[in-house]
């Protein structure tokens, strides 16, 4: 992602959509909430409610850029010094929705800011990441109350 904005990526993002992985596996409500932190990076709190757990879980991470602000290359740590790639494939030009990936074509999210997104940006988003060679058969489509 070029021409990257980080002061308008920052604030709550709703995840619609991702690939299964064990951190947010019984996760429903999930949001994303980016901050700018004193030294420049990005602190980053992901939520969810535990399904079968009644309770919701938080995971505080940051974040800092690979190269340029004005690239939407970052890398995140949620575990002490170990960094994987958050890289931003798609972003709308409003910042009203993001196709994030991961290292690896293993991490696919789609975020929005709202809580539900409509259906011709859901299917477009999808058929780009399908493109890409992400397994979309396997999304999870998180349900938000």
């Amino acid at each position: 992602m070029q021409n990257f904005d980080k002061s308008r990526y920052l604030g709550t993002w709703y995840e619609i959509a991702r690939l299964d992985h064990s951190f947010e596996r019984g996760l429903e409500q999930i949001t994303a909430t980016y901050t700018l932190q004193d030294d420049g990076g990005i602190a980053v709190l992901n939520r969810g409610f535990h399904m079968s757990d009644g309770v919701w879980n938080e995971a505080n991470g940051k974040a800092y850029f690979v190269g340029s602000e004005t690239i939407g290359h970052l890398k995140v740590s949620f575990f002490g010094p170990f960094y994987a790639s958050y890289v931003i494939m798609a972003l709308d030009p409003e910042y009203q929705w993001a196709l994030v990936t991961g290292p690896n074509r293993d991490y696919f999210w789609i975020l929005s800011r709202h809580p539900n997104m409509e259906g011709d940006n859901l299917v477009s988003l999808i058929q780009t990441a399908r493109e890409a060679g992400f397994a979309v058969d396997e999304l999870i489509f998180v349900k938000h109350d």
